[in-house]
């Protein structure tokens, strides 16, 4: 059974949400992802059992989706809009080739790949990840 890998919140003001997450409830800094052009383009908090919050900025407007990044030249999952990005479960990388069967089986397509994800969408539309970062696959 997988268990809670992390949580991605999308989020216009990414220093605002880092305080109110490390000051007001008080989750602890784990990693910083810079961008390119300087500053984070994401922050990973710790909440404990291996799991965090992955906060990470979007850019642009929900008027113009094309403008809106996640990161410099990737899309924003959610068009822009701040909010719930990603609920990723963690699965050994040894049973990532299984849980894809297991996925194509019931006719769940993984929309996307990445070294240590898979990524597909439930009935509502949610994407949901499953992920052995940082265990190389094998």
């Amino acid at each position: 059974m997988p268990s809670v890998h992390h949580l991605a919140v999308q989020c216009r003001d990414l220093e605002a949400c880092e305080r109110f997450y490390r000051e007001v409830l008080g989750l602890p800094l784990l990693r910083r992802w810079p961008r390119q052009r300087g500053g984070d383009r994401a922050v990973w908090l710790a909440l404990g059992g291996g799991a965090f919050l992955a906060l990470e900025r979007v850019e642009g407007t929900p008027d113009d989706p094309a403008a809106a990044t996640a990161a410099p030249a990737t899309p924003a999952w959610r068009g822009g809009r701040p909010g719930f990005h990603l609920l990723a479960l963690a699965i050994p990388a040894g049973e990532r080739a299984v849980w894809e069967a297991r996925l194509a089986s019931a006719g769940v397509p993984v929309v996307h790949r990445t070294r240590w994800t898979s990524y597909v969408l439930d009935p509502e539309g949610n994407r949901i990840g499953l992920s052995h970062h940082p265990e190389d696959p094998a």
